[in-house]
Order: C-alpha cells, then structure tokens, then sequence
C-alpha cells in the first residue's frame, strides 16, 4: 500500500512537472506570423492592375493612351506601362499628332497654338515594390481622369475645366520584377529584379555612400543607368519634358523637394514656387501632418542619385517632387506591409481619396505656380541633349508600336546620325574655309589702298 501511494505520488510531480505541453494553444502568439500579410481584398496582384489599367484605356480612347516599354541588358529584361492622358485627342487621331507635338518640343522649337498652352505632369508609382499603395493610388487617379470615378464633391464641369490644357503622363508601376518578388513573399524588397534600387541609379552624385549605408536597401548598381528601368524613364523624361515631377513612395507622410543628396532646398524663385504649392497640398489634404522640405534634409539621412534630383538638376523641371503618402511607424522592421501599406479599409480608401484630390489640386494650381512657357527659354543651353539620346527615345517610343518592323527603322536612323554628324562636321569646315576666304580676301584689298 505504501508502495503504491509512492509510485501514486511520484506520477502526480511528474505530470506536474509538464505543464508547458498542455497550456500551449493553436491560437497562441507562437503560432501567429511575425508580418502581416498582403491583403488579397484590398490590393490587386500586379497583372491585375496592370490588366484593369489597359482596360481603363480600352474605354476610353478618346483621352487615354497606353504603350508598354521593354529593356534590356546582360540577360536581364523589364517592361514599364506608360499611360498618357490628353484631352485634346478627342477631335483627331492624336497619337501621331501629340507624339510630333513632343518630338517639336523636345527640338525646343518655339511655336504657337496648343503646344505653348500645355501643361505637363510626369508621375511615377511603384518604384519599390514593396510599396503597393502607391500603384493604387496610380490606378485611382486614372480612373477619375476617364471620369469613371469622381473625387468628394468635384463636379465633372469642374473636371474638364481644370484638365482642358494638362498633359498627363502615368508610370503606375515602375519597378514591376521588384513587385513581382513581394507577391511571391518577400514582403521587404524594394529593389528590382536583379537587387538594385531604382531610386539610387541616377546620375546625380551617383555611388556615394553615406556612414549608415546599407548595401541590401540602397544598392546603386554598377553605374548610373545601369538599370533597364532607369534607362527608360530617363528617355520618357527626356522626350516628355515636363513642368511637374511626382515620384510616389511609401513609408511616411511627407512632400519632399530638392535636394535629396544635400541638406537643403535649391536658391531662390523655384524653390518658394515649390514650397508654397506643398503648403498647399499639406494644409488642405495632408491635415498639416505631413513634413515638408527638401528630401536630403528632412528623412534624416541623405540619398544620391535619385530620380527627384536628376529631374531637376538634369532634365530642368521646375517642380520636382517626393510623396510619401503612408506610414505606420507602430509597425516593427519586419512587418513591411503594415509599414508602407495600409492594411485595414478605412484607412485604404482615405488615403486614396486624400491624395488623389492632392493630385487634382497640383493639376489645378501648378499652371499658375509656372510660367508655361519659361521651360523653352530658362537655361536653354542646357536643355539640349545630344543627337543620340534624342533618336533612342524616338527609338523608343516607336518600338513596341511597330515591333519587328523596327529593326529596319534603327538601321536607318543609325545612318540618319552618321549623316547627322558627316553634315555637322562639314558644315564647321566650310564655314572656317569660308572665313578663312573672307580673311584673305580682306587683307588683300587692304595692301590695294595706296597709303
């Protein structure tokens, strides 16, 4: 009996001495995902949007087109859509028509009517994967463009009224093989497919690093340029040569100007045109909650060889711009998602409809911050590009409307530039075997005149 009481007693410590097997629960926090995952409801997948978008197009014709950009290098390819809202498309076929108005353009050729009356708006979304919100927004602004959706009380008269003489150009998803990779899980990435990030390409002050560089977020490539993505955006901007650039990101709520590789905003007139229009933008959509300043001097570190700069320092925009349109900074580091994107409804559909109507306002307001037509004669000397870059955006642009036709059409603006150059070259040596005539001439009706 004692002996049994014993054995009893010694089961009873042992299955006392296990209780961490018996408390555990299915719900418990061990068996909950550290992030938060994509929400499927809320978001589309990349080729969704980007297949809503064409279809969006589709519809409407008569103000929307859209084209698909490929590039590539050293076994690495990427495609951008390029969608482009004009108004003035809707008496003629105003593909060809519009795109000989920026070919015009681009050539600096001061000419009346419409040309000198547009205003131009260049925007990009999605340059890091991660940040899906921006590629919504993207969609979102479209689709009031094509007067599928409307913003809170804006009238369609109102509408039409503000975008009669405004030209739109749309990248919603730059940096598609980036966004490629968070859909399969990598929730984090920003970079593209190859682990580049897109927005340290650029050219200006390319490579520099800073002490708290971090060589997996902001990779620069292996040059300026050096990415496909890059490549084309810098040709769109180029031939587009717009008034206004917006690059779209994530992360934080802030409006951002120049610089982001200094600690400062650029000297005189542009740089108050600029502020005083993010003032605007702040106090009547962002509710004052969002910094303003150059990006260099007010994120807290310093970023080289971003879009926003060489749009600015480069292609001479005369507003150039960073949105950071969401934050949730009670997200941990791991939980990308929930940091760059909202991941509840209400937030979702009020951070689209906040900065869609910021959008409208700078469509609204930013012809009368800019001189339309001061882009032709402020620093016209640097606005030049050479004879190459020129004919690769033709290039370019023409591509992926003719396809295979247009191995015949490179050919022959590659012998259009070697004529362009045999031309150039000759045209310098007559003019100096002309003077040099002159010269001679001269002097030997001076030595004529008697003294």
């Amino acid at each position: 009996m004692g002996g049994s009481f014993l054995l009893f007693s010694y089961l009873l410590s042992v299955f006392a001495s296990l209780p961490s097997f018996t408390v555990v629960k299915a719900d418990s926090d061990l068996t909950r995902p550290s992030f938060t995952p994509i929400n499927r409801d809320l978001y589309h997948s990349s080729d969704d949007l980007i297949e809503q978008i064409k279809s969006l197009v589709h519809r409407h014709p008569d103000k929307l087109t859209v084209e698909t950009i490929k590039a590539g290098n050293k076994g690495y390819t990427s495609e951008i859509t390029v969608v482009t809202y004009c108004q003035s498309r809707k008496e003629t076929d105003d593909k060809s028509k519009f795109r000989i108005l920026l070919l015009i353009y681009d050539l600096r050729l001061v000419i009346a009517g419409v040309l000198d009356r547009l205003f131009i708006v260049f925007q990009s979304f999605g340059q890091h994967g991660r940040e899906l919100i921006t590629s919504e927004l993207a969609l979102r602004i479209l689709s009031i463009l094509s007067e599928e959706q409307f913003l809170p009380k804006m009238d369609r008269a109102s509408l039409n009224g503000t975008l009669e003489n405004v030209v739109i150009k749309v990248v919603p998803m730059e940096n598609l093989n980036g966004r490629k990779l968070v859909e399969e899980g990598n929730l984090c990435e920003r970079r593209n497919g190859r682990g580049v990030d897109l927005n340290r390409n650029w050219s200006v002050d390319w490579g520099k690093k800073e002490k708290d560089y971090d060589p997996y977020e902001e990779n620069p490539g292996i040059a300026p340029f050096s990415e496909p993505e890059t490549q084309i955006m810098r040709k769109l901007a180029i031939s587009f040569d717009p008034h206004i650039w917006v690059n779209v990101h994530s992360g934080m709520e802030a409006l951002f100007m120049p610089y982001d590789h200094k600690n400062r905003t650029p000297d005189g007139l542009p740089s108050q045109q600029m502020r005083l229009l993010l003032e605007e933008l702040n106090n009547v959509h962002c509710h004052k909650r969002c910094m303003i300043g150059s990006g260099g001097g007010s994120v807290g570190y310093l970023a080289h060889g971003t879009a926003t700069d060489y749009m600015y320092d480069v292609v001479r925009v005369p507003m150039s711009f960073t949105f950071e349109i969401y934050g949730d900074n009670t997200a941990t580091l791991k939980d990308c998602f929930k940091m760059f994107n909202p991941v509840d409804h209400t937030t979702f559909k009020r951070v689209l409809n906040d900065w869609s109507a910021a959008f409208f306002t700078i469509f609204k307001l930013g012809p009368h911050q800019i001189d339309v037509h001061s882009k032709a004669a402020v620093s016209s000397m640097d606005k030049w590009v050479s004879i190459d870059e020129y004919f690769d955006g033709y290039l370019m642009g023409r591509r992926n409307r003719y396809g295979k036709k247009m191995e015949v059409l490179e050919v022959g603006m590659q012998e259009i530039r070697t004529y362009f150059r045999l031309f150039l070259l000759s045209s310098v040596l007559l003019l100096f075997m002309f003077c040099s005539r002159i010269s001679k001439t001269g002097r030997q009706i001076v030595s004529a005149i008697p003294i």
